[in-house]
Parts: C-alpha cells; structure tokens; sequence
C-alpha cells in the first residue's frame, strides 16, 4: 500500500503544472535500439528557465526518436529540433487544459486506489486461507480483517491527499 502511494507521488510529477520540470518526461518512452527506454535513459534533461526544457541525447542518432516519443506523449507539447537539442517551450496553461490534466490526476489517484484495494484484497484472501487451515481463530481473523480495513481507509486517504496537493498546484494560476 505504500509503494502504491510512492508511485503515485512519482507518477504525479510527470504531470504538467506552469512550471518546467526534468520530471516531465520522466514516464515517456524512446525506442533506442529495439528496446523502450526511458528518455533519461538516453539524454540528458534540464530546465533552464520556468517555461522550457532542454533534452541533449547523448547520440545524435537519437534526436528523431525522442522528438518522435515526445510528440506521441499525452503532454501537449510540440518539440523543436535544431540538430543539436530538443527544446520543450511550455506556454502557459489554459483553463480548459488545467482541467484535462486534472481528470488526468483523478484517473491515476483512482488507479492508485485499485492498487490499496487490490493488497487488502491479497491480505484478505491470505487471513481467511489461515483461518481455513486452523492458523488463527475466527476472532482473530475478524479483528485482523477491522485493523486491515483500517489501514486500507489510512492509505486511501493519503492517496486523496497527494491527489488533492497536486489539483491545488495544477489549477494554481
């Protein structure tokens, strides 16, 4: 359940506020050499300024793949290749894009609460297994099973709250 709120965290910062950020293009895959990469895995990815990000492959063979890959991505970005970099201007967000980004922070808090849901669910079946092999008693399983929903409510919680943190920063002006 931890890692799921960990995920989600990262996944998030992929997500596009005002600002530029190397995090950006952390989710985007290239293909270098027959195999999806990730782009920092084959350029180096800086933000000079607030508005723009400068993405330098390390081999120039790579320029069309990347720019490739970015155009693909769902982040709404055009790149410029000069031969040399691939520059990412940001313009400034419209209303009507601020809300698609945050239908796109719903979607991945919601897959973010499958994934707590689908480890009570685990922990649910292992508890009724130990039960039915005369591990624990049902008293036991029955207050294993309060404390695991407990838990389970703890982390769902946590994901509205990383949730609700980047909705704030996405629809900031």
């Amino acid at each position: 359940m931890t890692t799921a709120v960990e995920i989600l965290g990262r996944d998030l910062q992929s997500v596009r506020t005002g600002r530029a950020s190397p995090t950006l293009l952390d989710r985007i895959q290239v293909d270098y050499y027959g195999s999806p990469t990730p782009i920092n895995g084959v350029a180096n990815i800086s933000a000079p300024d607030p508005h723009m990000v400068l993405v330098q492959p390390w081999d120039r063979t790579m320029l069309g793949p990347i720019e490739k890959a970015i155009q693909k991505s769902d982040l709404g970005i055009n790149p410029t290749n000069d031969g040399q970099v691939i520059r990412l201007v940001l313009p400034q967000l419209t209303q009507d894009r601020r809300k698609e980004l945050v239908k796109q922070v719903h979607h991945r808090a919601e897959e973010a609460r499958v994934a707590v849901r689908n480890c009570r669910r685990d922990a649910l079946d292992h508890l009724r297994k130990a039960e039915k092999d005369g591990g624990i008693s049902q008293e036991d399983e029955r207050r294993a099973q309060e404390r695991l929903q407990k838990l389970t409510d703890q982390f769902v919680k946590k994901v509205d709250d990383v949730s609700r943190s980047k909705e704030t920063e996405v629809m900031e002006v």
